[in-house]
């Protein structure tokens, strides 16, 4: 039998080499079918797991499985952004300079995805006397899809086909830093209206001029309640149209506005109060992306924190948004390199993660 050293070492070129072929299968949101067919294929022939499908979503369950006891979540994205323009390198290949593996979805969510999936195989393999919790809780695994666009075919249509959850671990880019606490995110389609009329007589009502009012009160506009781990509600405002040609005075301009709340705040009660201040018509598209979070005592976090975390809020969103339980982010790489050209995770990054993943789950 393989020492516990030689067995890590092992785990870690799996996860390795799992992320290189990941990384040349392109599964941009609501296109990952290929990625969840060589990932389930995996799942269920090199690791031995078995394995469920809803869609593009892949989840295991340990085999001693007792639903008396609570059950931690292990959950990570398969799906990537489309790439940016400004890629270097073949964003659908593995390219491995020096240290690190360049590639699409590299950072973004393959380095958690492999890392979280091999450290689950493991600590089932040896459960219930050695691995997960000593028998003191349950493990599920989750590869969702459609992460990147908050889709309805992606965490949210699986969570109720799994056992009830207790707690989750996302594995999201954050240096192997706790993120107890996550912004939400509503977006706003705003219309302001007018009266058409000829731009070279004084005629019309221009629309322009009102959604400016409004523009800049969202600009300006601060809510009372700062989060000590998210701070204040931010608004901006990132898409302006309006006019049909230079002539005619519009009596339409629409924008939208990113609204990331915090946990003082429900997006209703941001969409109330938004509406009582702002003139034009404001439609929310949805409210179901609230802020989320675990409790600092939580002993979960309190272990990361006695291993030398250091926990922090993070203002992107992540699946931590659908779950109706306590849930933090901890995964390798760094959240600047998503979703940008030429994205990478460095070798020690993802060795790293499966050490910390094991230390904190045994």
């Amino acid at each position: 039998m393989k020492n516990g050293k030689m067995a890590n070492e092992e785990m870690k070129d799996r996860a390795l080499q799992l992320l290189c072929r990941l990384i040349e299968v392109p599964r941009v949101s609501r296109e990952e079918a290929a990625a969840a067919d060589l990932l389930q294929d995996y799942m269920q022939g090199e690791l031995g797991l078995e394995v469920k499908r809803m869609g593009n979503n892949l989840w295991s369950e340990q085999p001693s499985f007792d639903a008396a006891k609570p059950t931690l979540l292990l959950n990570a994205h398969i799906d990537t952004v489309k790439p940016v323009s400004g890629w270097q390198r073949n964003p659908f290949r593995a390219t491995r300079e020096a240290s690190r593996i360049y590639g699409l979805g590299s950072n973004d969510d393959g380095a958690s995805l492999v890392s979280l999936l091999h450290v689950f195989a493991d600590l089932v393999k040896h459960s219930p006397k050695e691995g997960a919790g000593r028998g003191l809780y349950n493990l599920v695994f989750l590869a969702s899809a459609e992460e990147e666009v908050s889709g309805k075919g992606g965490i949210e249509c699986v969570l109720p086909l799994l056992p009830k959850i207790d707690v989750a671990l996302v594995g999201e880019p954050t240096g192997m830093q706790p993120a107890i606490a996550e912004k939400g995110l509503m977006v706003l389609d705003v219309t302001a209206r007018g009266k058409a009329g000829h731009a070279a007589r004084d005629e019309g009502d221009n629309a322009i001029y009102h959604a400016i009012e409004d523009i800049e009160w969202f600009r300006r506009y601060k809510f009372e309640k700062v989060s000590p781990l998210l701070g204040p509600v931010k608004m901006s405002v990132t898409i302006v149209n309006a006019g049909t040609q230079h002539n005619v005075v519009p009596d339409v301009c629409t924008f939208t506005v990113d609204v990331r709340s915090n946990e003082c705040y429900t997006n209703r009660e941001l969409f109330d109060e938004i509406g009582k201040n702002v003139k034009s018509e404001v439609k929310a598209r949805s409210f179901r992306l609230g802020s989320s979070g675990i409790d600092v005592n939580h002993p979960l976090v309190q272990k990361i924190i006695s291993m030398g975390g250091k926990p922090f809020g993070s203002p992107t969103l992540s699946d931590q948004a659908l779950m109706p339980f306590p849930s933090f982010k901890l995964g390798p790489g760094e959240s600047s390199r998503s979703h940008s050209a030429d994205e990478f995770v460095d070798f020690c990054e993802i060795e790293q993660a499966i050490d910390t993943y094991l230390a904190l789950l045994k």
